[in-house]
C-alpha cells in the first residue's frame, strides 16, 4: 500500500464552494463562535487553493467560509502552536515537506517557510517537547522527521529522520504521550506502534515496538485522558483495539479489538479516532459505511461499548474533531466534499446533524 493507494481511499471528487445551514438545538445558551482552518489537496481535481478559513456558530455549529491561505501546497493535516500564534502543516507530496504559518489574527494567516522533510507523503503532524520541535509521519515513505521550531515560529532544517523497519511501511501519524515523555508513531504497513524518546539535539531514540494483529493496518491512536489506555484505529480490518498504556516506560500493550461498524456493513475503513475530553465516549470516522462510530467507555478506560453508528452526512469521513467545549463535533467529508457538524450530548456521547457546509476536499479540521 502506498501513496497510490492512499490517494485511491480517498483524494477523489469535490464540490466547490461553500454554504452554511445551522440548526439550533432546544434550550442552548450562546456560545462564542470560532475559527476553522481547513486541510485540503491542491493538487487534485476540484481540490482547494490552500489553508481554507472559516469561521463557526458555537450556538448552531453553522460554519461561514472566510477565504483561504494560498501558497501552501496540499496541507492535508493542520496543527496550532499551543500560543495560538502558528499554524503548521504538511505538504503531502512526492517530495514531501513542512509549512510554518503565522497566526496575526483569527483567521489572517501568513506564510513563514517550508522545510523539505526528506520523505514522501508526509500525513500527520505533532507539536512535541514544549512546543520546540515539529514531527512530521511519511506515509508514502514510511518514516518519521523531526524539525526544530524557531523562536519566530518558522521550521530549521531537519534534524533527524528514522525510517521504520519492514517490508512496506506507512508511518501514518505522530504522537506525543500523555506525560511529555514519549513520541508513538502508527506505522499502518507494519503494523506497529513505535515509542521513542526525542533527545535535546532533535533525535529521535527507540525504546519498545508493539504490534497490534497482522494486516489489521493501525493508522492513528488517541489517548483516554487518564493516560493509562489508548484506542487504536485500524484501517485496513475495520476494527479498533484497547491498548494499555504505561506512562513510566512508554510501553504500550495491545489487547482487545472489536469492529467499528454493525454486522454486514459494507468495506469499511477507520479514519480518525478521539476521546472525549471527560474520557466517557470514543468517536471514530468510518469511511465506506460512512459514520461516525460512537463508543461508550467502560471500566476506568479497559473497554469500549459500541453504542451507534449515526450518518457522517457526507462520503469518506477522513477527519473528525471536538471543538474546545466538547459540545460540537466537525466531521470532514472528503469525497462528497463537505464539513458537518454535530451537536454533542456530553451526557450520552448522542450526536445531532446540526449544520452542513461545502468546501474543495476537506481532509483535516481543526478549530481554534
Amino acid at each position: 500500500m502506498g501513496t497510490s493507494r492512499r490517494r485511491f481511499l480517498g483524494l477523489t471528487a469535490a464540490a466547490v464552494g461553500s454554504a452554511a445551514v445551522g440548526v439550533t438545538p432546544a434550550g442552548a445558551s450562546c456560545r462564542e463562535s470560532g475559527t476553522l482552518y481547513l486541510g485540503t489537496y491542491t493538487s487534485a481535481d476540484g481540490g482547494g487553493t490552500g489553508i481554507g478559513l472559516a469561521t463557526y456558530d458555537g450556538t448552531t455549529g453553522a460554519i461561514t467560509s472566510t477565504g483561504s491561505l494560498t501558497g501552501v501546497q496540499d496541507p492535508s493535516f493542520l496543527v496550532m502552536a499551543s500560543s495560538g500564534r502558528f499554524l503548521y502543516a504538511v505538504n503531502e507530496q512526492t517530495s514531501g515537506g513542512v509549512t510554518a504559518v503565522a497566526v496575526d489574527a483569527p483567521g489572517k494567516l501568513r506564510v513563514l517557510n517550508r522545510q523539505p522533510n526528506g520523505g514522501s507523503g508526509p500525513c500527520h503532524l505533532a507539536l512535541v517537547a514544549n512546543g520546540k520541535y515539529l514531527l512530521s509521519a511519511n506515509y508514502g515513505s514510511g518514516d518519521v522527521a523531526v524539525h526544530p521550531v524557531r523562536a519566530d515560529g518558522s521550521l530549521g532544517a531537519r534534524t533527524d529522520l528514522v525510517k521504520h523497519v519492514g517490508a512496506t511501511p506507512h508511518a501514518h501519524q505522530v504522537v506525543q504521550d500523555p506525560t511529555g515523555r514519549y513520541i508513538l508513531a502508527v506505522d499502518l504497513g507494519t503494523d506497529s506502534i513505535y515509542t521513542s524518546t526525542l533527545s535535546a539535539t532533535g533525535k529521535l531514540i527507540q525504546k519498545s515496538q508493539a504490534k497490534v494483529a497482522t494486516g489489521a493496518g493501525p493508522r492513528h491512536l488517541a489517548f483516554h485522558p487518564n493516560g493509562h489506555y489508548a484506542y487504536v484505529a485500524n484501517e485496513v480490518n475495520s476494527t479498533i483495539t484497547v491498548c494499555r498504556y504505561d506512562g513510566t516506560t512508554g510501553k504500550l500493550t495491545p489487547g482487545a479489538s472489536q469492529p467499528t461498524v454493525p454486522a454486514g456493513s459494507p468495506q469499511n475503513y477507520p479514519g480518525e479516532v478521539i476521546v472525549s475530553p471527560d474520557g466517557r465516549f470514543v468517536y471514530l470516522t468510518n469511511r465506506g459505511h460512512n459514520s461516525v462510530a460512537v463508543f461508550a467507555v467502560e471500566a476506568a478506560g479497559a473497554s469500549l461499548r459500541l453504542l451507534a453508528t449515526p450518518s457522517c452526512g457526507g462520503n469518506w469521513p477522513r477527519h473528525c474533531v471536538l471543538d474546545r467545549t466538547g459540545t460540537l463535533l466537525f466531521v470532514a467529508n472528503q469525497n462528497s466534499g463537505n464539513v458537518t457538524t454535530f451537536h454533542v450530548d456530553v451526557q450520552t456521547g448522542a450526536l445531532t446533524r446540526a449544520s452542513d457546509f461545502s468546501t474543495p476536499i476537506p481532509v483535516c479540521v481543526l478549530p481554534a
